[in-house]
């Protein structure tokens, strides 16, 4: 398996140490790095208390953990959220961007998302053309419910 490094500071000694859960996946859970009241309808940047420096040519992908809304009654309206490698200074904390769809409150240290390094898609070039040459497979939701 490739490893990538990527350089972490934390700003906070009150979330766990980010890794891996176990064997179940290769996602990695991000914590709240404070906590949080918000009444439905409210929006916010939860800080998950750490900035990255990203090896040259990655970007972290943040997005909800399954989990998530079902506990906490959030979503992530900016989903995925989108660091490069760009934003990394000290400063550059990362946050989640949440909007509450119930009364909620989140803690520190509570797992409110997950990220996975992903490497920046290739250079594309559209080529136009007058016909793509493949059958319609239908529109959406035409595979069936099965």
């Amino acid at each position: 398996m490739q490893e990538a490094r990527v350089k972490i500071k934390y700003h906070t000694d009150r979330i766990d140490r980010i890794g891996y859960i176990g064997d179940k996946s290769d996602w990695i859970d991000l914590r709240a790095a404070e906590d949080v009241s918000l009444r439905a309808g409210e929006m916010a940047y939860i800080s998950l208390g750490i900035s990255v420096r990203l090896p040259e040519g990655y970007e972290l992908w943040i997005v909800p953990r399954s989990s998530t809304f079902r506990n906490f009654g959030i979503l992530v309206p900016n989903s995925p959220g989108i660091v490069d490698e760009s934003y990394s200074s000290d400063e550059d904390i990362l946050k989640l961007q949440a909007l509450a769809m119930r009364d909620t409150q989140i803690h520190i240290n509570d797992r409110i998302c997950q990220c996975r390094l992903m490497p920046h898609q290739p250079r594309v070039v559209f080529q136009e053309v007058d016909t793509l040459g493949h059958q319609t497979r239908g529109g959406f939701g035409s595979t069936g419910t099965h």
